[in-house]
């Protein structure tokens, strides 16, 4: 579907990468008082995906809030990325998203139709969620934003970290990367008709099905790649993990016109405050072509699953998640805490 209203022109960041970098978000919160209570067994120090309380013995509940400026024109399918972007947050805790409130930031100019077509497209994804949205908080500002504050439910005996990597674990990833640069590319008008639309159904995707299948496996942790990209979320999970994380970069599925992108110099800023963020505590193992660093860096909206789990069950689990997400692939492993939190190899 067409639109008069440029989305993307209306924000001055896309997507994810309007995230603040994960240093800054963490100088932000550094010092702060807060209550304690035993029956949250996941809050925001833990820099995870959502907070985990638990409700009874064999209910907790999940909670998460995610939202961000257009990263495409079409306000429908805006309102499916947005939505399926915080959705993965409940999925990558291991739960089920029940509930969900709209949060969304009218812009001057925005038409009726446009903000209803945003609020369709979120309904659309929560619907294929089989979460319910019951309302929300609408104001206006200088730029659109559109999200959801999701809840969902999982036992609290099955709850999935990005804290729990153990060594010997293989990790696998569910979505290919680089689309933080193909969208940089896109707003430039560099980026093919074919091309967008690829990773357009990519971003709306959501991680239902990866969830659904890893579920029945021992995964020891799990993280979705978003804003902070790969090494940014692998960073968090290495270092909440106490291991070190071994990305074999040449089995790192991602679109190939990203390289070309980044090779022209089409790098998002967040990439480079991913970078800021991870890059001490990376270590290269041999050289690796500039291009493909950033596309390691690069921040992903609505990214695919990070999961850690043990090495004789990943073959069976990689083998079933290619069955719905066919570029699943096994990207790395973890090892005993080493002199850097991660090695690309």
């Amino acid at each position: 579907m067409e639109t008069e209203v440029k989305l993307t022109k209306l924000a001055s960041c896309a997507g994810c990468g309007a995230k603040v970098g994960a240093g800054t978000l963490a100088r932000l919160l550094d010092g702060f008082r807060t209550h304690t209570d035993p029956r949250l067994i996941v809050g925001y120090d833990k820099s995870d995906d959502a907070s985990v309380y638990v409700l009874d013995e064999n209910t907790a509940l999940v909670q998460t809030t995610d939202f961000f400026p257009p990263i495409v024109d079409d306000p429908f399918l805006f309102g499916q990325i947005a939505a399926a972007n915080a959705l993965s947050d409940v999925y990558a805790m291991g739960g089920e998203p029940k509930l969900a409130l709209n949060i969304m930031c009218l812009a001057p100019g925005m038409a009726k139709e446009t903000v209803q077509d945003i609020l369709r497209g979120g309904y659309d994804k929560a619907y294929e969620a089989g979460a319910i949205i019951t309302g929300g908080h609408t104001i206006q500002g200088a730029e659109p934003l559109y999200g959801l504050a999701v809840s969902g439910f999982v036992h609290p005996k099955k709850v999935l970290t990005n804290s729990g990597a153990q060594p010997g674990d293989v990790l696998l990833l569910t979505k290919p990367l680089g689309v933080g640069i193909i969208t940089t590319a896109a707003k430039a008008g560099l980026a093919e008709k074919a091309l967008t639309e690829r990773i357009y159904r990519q971003m709306a995707a959501l991680n239902r099905a990866a969830r659904d299948v890893m579920v029945k496996y021992p995964v020891h942790s799990c993280t979705d790649v978003t804003g902070f990209a790969l090494l940014g979320h692998s960073f968090e999970m290495s270092q909440g993990s106490g291991v070190t994380v071994h990305i074999q970069t040449e089995n790192v599925p991602f679109h190939k016109e990203a390289w070309a992108f980044a090779d022209m110099g089409l790098v998002p800023s967040g990439a480079y405050r991913n970078r800021d963020y991870a890059e001490a505590g990376v270590r290269l193992t041999r050289e690796i072509a500039r291009p493909m660093q950033d596309i390691l860096y690069d921040p992903q909206t609505s990214g695919g699953l990070l999961i850690a789990l043990p090495e004789k069950d990943a073959a069976q689990c990689l083998d079933e998640l290619r069955q719905s997400v066919p570029q699943a692939a096994a990207v790395g492993y973890v090892t005993e805490k080493m002199d850097a939190a991660i090695y690309l190899e």
